[in-house]
């Protein structure tokens, strides 16, 4: 009986093997005919969607005034009503490639290295997990400075000051 009990152990162990051995070769089969699939089928995706997923991505950086765009950037945002967050940014996309021009101006006092740093971290950073593609160069372009920035906060500070004496 032992012996009987060890035989059919084995043939058990045997078949377990047997059926985790065809499991492996259905799933290879099956991502073989996925990758078939995904082969025959690509998703396209427009240099505007890139430009505007990086715009969002510069918007969200502190430091940074406007983006700079031309003139007809500017216009379209007038006539629509609409923030462009494609504005001031050029996108160069090969198969699976991207390269990625920023034009922005920065607020006055900021240290404009560390700026654009934080751009490229989180342009490539963004472009790359909504894209799957790889960002090559972020590279930013300093059109400019804004002064109005501290001449807002300068203007209120005296304000405070007078609210303050006149009390």
């Amino acid at each position: 009986m032992n012996e009987e009990n060890q035989n059919n152990e084995e043939v058990i162990e045997i078949k377990g093997e047997v059926q985790t051995e065809n499991k492996e070769e259905v799933k290879s089969e099956q991502t073989q005919e996925i990758a078939k699939t995904n082969e025959q089928e690509s998703i396209q995706i427009s240099n505007d969607v890139i430009a505007v997923i990086a715009g969002v991505a510069v918007s969200e950086v502190s430091g940074v005034a406007n983006m700079a765009g031309g003139f007809a950037g500017g216009i379209s945002e007038v006539l629509s009503g609409k923030k462009n967050m494609a504005k001031g940014i050029k996108v160069d996309k090969t198969e699976s490639k991207v390269k990625i021009d920023v034009n922005i101006i920065v607020e006055y006092g900021t240290r404009i290295p560390d700026v654009a740093f934080e751009i490229q971290n989180r342009v490539k950073k963004a472009v790359e997990n909504m894209t799957g593609m790889e960002v090559e160069e972020v590279n930013v372009h300093v059109q400019g400075v804004d002064t109005n920035v501290k001449k807002e906060t300068t203007v209120e500070n005296k304000e405070q000051e007078n609210n303050s004496n006149e009390q």
